[in-house]
């Protein structure tokens, strides 16, 4: 049996289920309204089912809907990505890449590449999801994300990782506390301070906690957020100190905030590219990957002293996968 609608019809429900507004999408791919809800009865009827819940104040997807709404944008993606293959339209086609990162992943490295990209390939568009290193992690696993950054998945059978950098763990916190003034801190003379941490369920927390099992245990934390960008605005606020990674910390000279090095151990993670050993990237995913891994020299010089020949030397350093 013949199903009858087109590209047209699947691109304007597209439109649709992203936006959740006929008026909005209509304005984005430059129809009338009508002429859009022409195109979604078409799509309906066609299918023989309803794939939106409307009423005058608001636009639903059906359960139906959500499952179709995937399988289309898979199938507009892979139309996209087919003809992004082609070279002489590359510089003009659509399409539709996701990257999972971890937040201080997507703050250090995303701006960079992604304005490069768009300028490159600009309609494109770009997915960034921000999460934890476990969900980034899944993302990519289950084909939710084309590739990610993380600093857990080295040791997954089923991943491929390609280190980016090597960064140290440093004491943030505010320029008036008494930590700023020193060279160094030892992890003994943070938890002298009021200490601000990550839940249990956070891949730094795993990491720090095996990497720190020799030192006495540290005196409950102040308070637990559940990502590294919340706790340095805790910091910020004069709650306490924390130990983060490098990239997380604010760059260009913060009015508030700065970092001294932890030693007594150095602690380091490892953050790279992760993307499926089993699932080839799309055309325009793979430009993006190769976007990222050329900003790898010079994220090292940014880290300012977290090159992986920087930390592969300091005494008594700690590297831990928390995969």
């Amino acid at each position: 049996m013949a199903i009858n609608f087109d590209l047209n019809d699947l691109q304007a429900f597209r439109a649709v289920a992203q936006l959740a507004s006929f008026r909005r999408a209509a304005e984005s791919i430059h129809l009338s309204q009508p002429a859009l809800s022409r195109r979604i009865d078409k799509l309906e009827d066609a299918l023989g089912v309803k794939l939106f819940e409307r009423s005058t104040r608001r636009v639903a997807l059906t359960n139906v809907g959500r499952a179709f709404a995937r399988d289309a944008e898979r199938i507009l993606d892979d139309l996209d990505n087919a003809l992004l293959g082609i070279r002489d339209v590359a510089s003009s086609s659509l399409g539709h890449v996701t990257i999972a990162c971890v937040p201080s992943a997507a703050y250090y490295f995303m701006p960079q590449v992604i304005s490069r990209y768009h300028r490159a390939f600009p309609r494109i568009r770009v997915s960034v999801l921000d999460a934890s290193a476990n969900e980034v992690l899944a993302a990519v696993v289950n084909g939710d994300a084309d590739f990610g950054l993380n600093f857990i998945g080295s040791q997954e059978p089923n991943i491929e990782f390609k280190l980016l950098l090597q960064e140290r763990y440093v004491a943030a916190c505010r320029r008036d506390h008494p930590l700023a003034g020193k060279k160094r801190v030892t992890w003994r003379e943070l938890y002298e301070y009021d200490y601000i941490t990550v839940g249990k369920a956070s891949g730094n927390r795993l990491l720090l906690d095996q990497a720190l099992t020799g030192l006495p245990q540290r005196p409950p934390s102040i308070c637990e957020t559940q990502h590294v960008t919340t706790m340095i605005g805790l910091v910020e606020a004069g709650l306490g100190v924390a130990a983060v990674p490098t990239m997380a910390m604010p760059g260009g000279g913060h009015p508030l905030l700065t970092s001294v090095p932890l030693v007594d151990p150095v602690v380091t993670r490892r953050m790279g590219m992760i993307r499926s050993k089993a699932r080839p990237l799309s055309p325009a995913a793979a430009q993006l990957y190769r976007f990222v891994a050329e900003m790898k020299v010079a994220s090292r010089r940014r880290a300012g002293g977290t090159d992986t020949a920087d930390v592969d030397g300091a005494e008594n350093a700690h590297s831990v996968d928390a995969s």
